[in-house]
């Protein structure tokens, strides 16, 4: 086992015995031979020009199964691998291709019993940029995924996705890796800006709201992850059933969208990121269902009520499939009917929904508090939280902030600073959380939006500084997807990616200025300068 994809990675390094993630050898095993059969398939995939729907989204959910804390259901990767191998051997035949790489042909057998980790590929820069595009690849396919989910797909994403993890397998240059990991930037903008249509034509624009973060009388279901489709369904078949239902962790933003503000039960968000789940869920009293990442390995005391669905997998947790593309939850609801109500975490509101279409339709009041230097300048906050104690960073210096700066963010890590009450700026909050991880394209909108209206030619000259938190691989798909956009000087925390080599570090430091975070006064100098 080798594994260096997520933030946590042993001692910056690598994982190399159990993952910090909690997956175990065989897990991590299994994930490396998925990724490396889907480059086999991809390999072939390639060669068409046709759409094939159904294939391209087995394969972005299988993608998205290997993203950190995801899935750990050994046995249903084995079948995602099984199934990999059929369509591969399916689109093969007919083709000519002299000197087919070695993932496109093994068979089943010879996959099974083949070391194909990441340490297959000796050359340190290489084996780097193979790994920072399939990490975003493994990004890209999770937003696109969202989006298929609910009805929207571009065909150009997909043909991307082959095209990168068939590239993977060939000999390309430095040069030619790192102009491939742009390009994956390029479709992350695109595959952003799709699921932001997705949820906007299909719910809503997000409204400013204050959220309720305590609890009712009613038993509830809680709800954590992404998916804004499973929460719908959820909400519709509980509806007059006298079941609460509550947002967790990344599902908190689903609040702001109109057409859920229509179901009295939802009640609010339960609890925080992530990492805090097994405190939190165990104090639920309720079912949890988890629609995508990220699950934490279940305490005893709650592992016979939470459940997974979509991407997610844990061995030993109840799965809900989709049957003719809706999901029956008839069995959570009942369970949730003979379930103690909530017990009462905190209590008050926090603010959500400041997505792009929220802060341009009060453009004018932000530009004029901008020209009247009552803001001085825009931090970009985005990105994920984690359990390390070094991520207080965040919460220090977005206290140490001058009061003439707003924070932008979008992703989990938000719960680092939006209950410190940091107040507002002429109404305007000085916290303006657009949402989830993928809502980060609203931040690039309203970026693009307030250089234009200052009449600046360079994203780079706007009052605007970046400290980006990451943990797994959306967050990766978003810097790339920022350097695409030519984003520069944004610092990165709490620790550099470990897959990156000294030496493809140097070039993004070259190319984009990207920097670590060190301490709150550093660092605090340095961006507002």
């Amino acid at each position: 086992m080798f594994c260096y994809q997520c933030e946590e990675a042993l001692n910056g390094e690598g994982c190399t015995k159990t993952g910090a993630c909690g997956k175990t050898e065989q897990t991590a095993d299994i994930q490396d031979k998925l990724i490396f059969a889907l480059k086999g398939l991809a390999h072939y995939r390639n060669m068409h020009s046709d759409e094939n729907r159904e294939m391209d989204t087995f394969v972005m959910e299988s993608l998205f199964a290997t993203l950190t804390n995801t899935n750990f259901d050994s046995e249903g990767l084995k079948a995602r691998i099984v199934k990999t191998v059929e369509l591969r051997d399916s689109i093969a035949k007919g083709l000519e291709r002299p000197n087919p790489p070695y993932a496109a042909t093994l068979s089943l057998d010879e996959l099974m019993s083949t070391d194909v980790g990441v340490l297959s590929e000796s050359d340190e820069n290489i084996r780097s940029l193979i790994e920072l595009i399939t990490y975003g690849v493994k990004g890209l396919a999770a937003y696109a995924y969202h989006a298929e989910m609910l009805g929207y797909h571009e065909d150009s994403i997909a043909k991307f996705i082959y095209l990168a993890l068939d590239s993977t397998l060939r000999n390309l240059s430095m040069d030619e890796l790192i102009s491939l990991a742009l390009e994956c930037g390029r479709h992350g903008v695109e595959a952003m800006s799709l699921l932001d249509r997705a949820h906007t034509e299909t719910y809503g624009n997000p409204e400013p709201t204050q959220v309720f973060i305590g609890t009712r009388s009613n038993p509830g279901i809680l709800v954590s992850g992404h998916d804004l489709k499973d929460l719908h369904e959820l909400l519709e078949q509980t509806r007059g059933t006298g079941v609460d239902i509550y947002t967790h962790g990344e599902m908190m933003p689903a609040n702001a969208y109109p057409a859920f503000k229509k179901y009295d039960n939802l009640v609010g968000n339960y609890g925080g990121p992530w990492h805090r789940q097994r405190e939190e869920f165990e104090s639920f009293n309720g079912p949890i269902l988890m629609t995508t990442n990220c699950i934490v390995g279940p305490k005893g005391t709650y592992s016979d009520r939470i459940f997974t669905t979509g991407a997610a997998g844990y061995v030993g947790v109840e799965h809900i499939d989709a049957v003719d593309g809706a999901k029956d939850f008839s069995k959570i609801i009942e369970l949730a009917r003979n379930s103690k109500p909530p017990r009462q975490l905190e209590d008050g509101t926090i603010w959500t929904g400041f997505a792009h279409a929220a802060v341009l339709s009060v453009a004018d009041k932000v530009l004029t508090a901008v020209k009247d230097g009552k803001i001085k300048r825009f931090v970009v906050m985005a990105g994920c939280d984690g359990r390390h104690k070094e991520r207080s960073y965040y919460t220090e210096f977005a206290k140490a902030l001058p009061k003439d700066t707003i924070i932008l963010t979008a992703g989990c890590a938000k719960y680092r600073y939006n209950k410190l009450g940091l107040g507002n700026i002429e109404g305007i909050p000085r916290v303006l959380d657009a949402g989830q991880c993928n809502d980060s394209y609203s931040l690039v909108v309203v970026a693009l939006k307030l250089a234009e209206a200052l009449g600046l030619n360079d994203i780079n000259l706007l009052p605007i500084s970046y400290n980006i938190a990451w943990y797994e691989q959306k967050a990766v798909l978003v810097l790339l997807s920022l350097l695409h956009l030519g984003v520069k000087n944004i610092m990165l925390g709490p620790r550099l990616p470990a897959f990156l080599s000294e030496d493809v570090l140097n070039v993004l430091v070259n190319a984009f200025g990207i920097k670590l975070n060190t301490n709150v006064e550093h660092d605090m100098k340095e961006l507002l300068n």
